[in-house]
């Protein structure tokens, strides 16, 4: 702690090089998402709903094994209830039918437990994932519009211009990621997106309550000073709280098992990037945008020189 609260790093020396990266990094993310586009899973593109039950307590790691070695790469396996009782989620197949698919894949399951029973059977269509699209892009838009009506009342609009355009930085890099790496992108990855803008939003939030608090005591320095020592000053912060989630996720990722891998590697990807962002893209917008001291100063009320103390 002693040790971060007595750095002085000069951030804004560099934030020109840092939002010129940034810059880079969306154009290319953006161009992914437009090119690839984003490998939606059976939450989004449809498919097709087995739950089985087994005698004896299943393990999903032999369950999965048994899919792939027949041909059904991908399928999502997770125990509901009990760990006897399994969920698997099916991509559509072209040409094959709901009740052929299931067929075939209880055949492969029985290869190996034929006292295996299908409990239920479901198919779920293209036009449901269209509209959780749809939702979750909606939900991600109102959350940043949420935000920025939030930051605007509790700081100044200037404020919430660099607050948003962080989180919309956060949101870019972090769907580009999967894009490029063609992550499968499910319900568990549109959750973690969300749940990233809350962590950089948190993260925002303190460095710009610093700020507006130097603001009011600097007497001296450029608010590019003021904006350094703000950013020094919170580095304990910043680097403790992030460390530190950062070995959770860590911890997540490499022993969660397949089923949260993707959700942990987006937080790990969005504590990352939002943690860079809450410095180099949140406070340079300040500066360039003009904040200054007489911005954040309180008004004061008309005539209040003139006012007499109460006998």
């Amino acid at each position: 702690m002693e040790i971060f609260t007595q750095t002085k790093v000069d951030f804004m020396r560099s934030w020109k090089g840092a939002v010129a990266l940034s810059l880079v990094l969306i154009v290319v993310a953006l161009g992914s998402l437009l090119v690839r586009g984003l490998n939606f899973g059976i939450d989004f593109t449809g498919g097709t709903l087995l739950e089985v039950s087994y005698e004896q307590p299943a393990e999903l790691s032999s369950i999965r094994s048994t899919l792939v070695e027949a041909g059904y790469e991908g399928a999502v396996v997770q125990h509901v209830g009990t760990s006897r009782d399994v969920l698997i989620r099916l991509a559509p197949r072209e040409g094959v039918s709901t009740a052929q698919l299931s067929e075939r894949v209880m055949a492969a399951l029985r290869a190996s437990d034929d006292q295996l029973q299908m409990r239920r059977q479901e198919f779920v269509g293209p036009q449901v994932g269209d509209e959780l699209v749809e939702r979750g892009g909606l939900a991600l838009l109102y959350a940043l519009l949420g935000i920025l009506v939030y930051v605007a009342l509790r700081f100044e609009k200037r404020f919430a211009v660099g607050s948003v355009a962080a989180l919309v930085h956060d949101v870019i890099l972090t769907l580009g990621f999967f894009s490029l790496l063609q992550l499968e992108f499910d319900l568990t990855i549109m959750a973690a997106i969300l749940a990233v803008i809350g962590y950089s939003l948190n993260d925002t939030i303190v460095v710009f309550d610093r700020i507006r608090e130097n603001f009011r005591k600097m007497r001296k320095g450029s608010s590019a000073d003021v904006v350094n020592a703000s950013l020094n000053q919170t580095l304990s912060r910043t680097v403790l709280t992030s460390g530190t989630t950062a070995l959770v996720l860590l911890a997540l990722f490499f022993l969660g098992g397949e089923l949260i891998h993707g959700f942990a590697t987006a937080l790990l990807v969005g504590v990352l990037v939002g943690t860079y962002s809450s410095i180099y893209i949140a406070s340079p917008v300040l500066l360039a945008l003009g904040v200054s001291r007489e911005d954040l100063l309180p008004v004061e009320k008309e005539g209040a020189e003139q006012e007499e103390p109460l006998p």
